[in-house]
């Protein structure tokens, strides 16, 4: 969950100059989907994987749907288009990343089931296959320890939405080696992203600073000194940022800021990270963003991204 410089090119094709890669992405939900779109835009391969058939359909989709969307607006050529769905292919089987170069794990951010994850993942890999996760405010070290091979375990937090903004936060465990991290350098440069190398500390960068002022938005908001629009307008004109607040909220899923900001609290006890009370009621009545129907904005079409 993060907001940063938009990447309006869409950088199609831009793993042309390195070999293509066979990619898995554990977890098919919007980060996913999303993380998905961008590794098959630059031509590699890419496996889909998620628990169940309906989630993997629902993340292929969304898949398609930016892509379709791109071509639409200029941003990517339409055999490109064909390129990267034909290298698409999604999965509940985690055999079936099995003959994978890179495995990015977007599962849900809970420091049990990713480690879990890594366990489950060196059963099945290459001693060769790098591993990245993934996560926006989970320690990078404790999530590796899952694994017999931690020196290959390497954060890469995408920014949301992930097939338009540039940053991805690059995160070296105690134990990940330097050899790993300059792949993942190498890969991320494939996928026309920036990377910036952080410390494996709460919160990374980006959300240190992001999920507090989001919750400040959202406190304005509950405290009547403006509207959703007038306070992504400021936002957006007086700030410089792409997207408003509310916007990106609503892409992200209040379930996903609500957890990501009691991670942060419960890490740092700093009470800017607490998730303001109006983020709970509207939880509470299914107004979760995008991926409902309705969050902040409701001018949308109810599937989840």
């Amino acid at each position: 969950m993060s907001q940063a410089t938009t990447d309006t090119s869409a950088r199609a094709g831009s793993a042309a100059a390195t070999d293509a890669l066979q990619v898995g992405v554990l977890g098919a939900g919007t980060m996913g989907a999303g993380i998905a779109v961008t590794i098959a835009r630059a031509g590699h391969r890419v496996v889909l994987r998620d628990l169940q058939d309906d989630r993997v359909a629902r993340g292929l989709e969304e898949v398609r749907r930016f892509l379709d969307r791109s071509v639409e607006k200029g941003r990517l050529e339409a055999e490109a288009r064909d390129a990267a769905l034909a290298g698409l292919t999604g999965t509940t089987s985690l055999g079936d990343v099995a003959g994978c170069d890179i495995v990015v794990e977007a599962v849900s951010e809970d420091l049990g089931l990713k480690a879990a994850t890594f366990a489950e993942l060196d059963a099945v890999c290459r001693p060769e296959t790098l591993f990245h996760t993934n996560t926006s405010t989970l320690s990078v070290t404790a999530i590796a320890a899952g694994s017999r091979h931690p020196e290959r375990v390497v954060g890469t937090h995408y920014c949301n939405p992930a097939p338009l903004m540039r940053l991805v936060e690059v995160v070296r465990g105690r134990l990940t080696a330097d050899a790993a991290v300059e792949r993942t350098d190498a890969f991320l440069e494939g996928l026309g992203k920036r990377a910036v190398h952080t410390a494996d500390v709460p919160g990374f960068i980006v959300n240190r600073f992001l999920v507090p002022f989001e919750n400040d938005c959202i406190r304005a908001l509950e405290a009547g000194m403006g509207t959703v629009e007038s306070i992504d307008k400021a936002v957006e004109l007086g700030l410089g940022y792409p997207m408003g607040t509310f916007r990106l909220l609503d892409i992200v899923g209040l379930d996903i800021h609500k957890a990501v900001s009691l991670s942060l609290y419960e890490q740092l006890r700093d009470p800017r990270f607490a998730p303001p009370p109006l983020v709970e009621r509207m939880i509470s009545a299914g107004h979760l963003g995008r991926k409902t129907g309705r969050g902040f904005y409701d001018d949308y079409e109810g599937a989840e991204p």
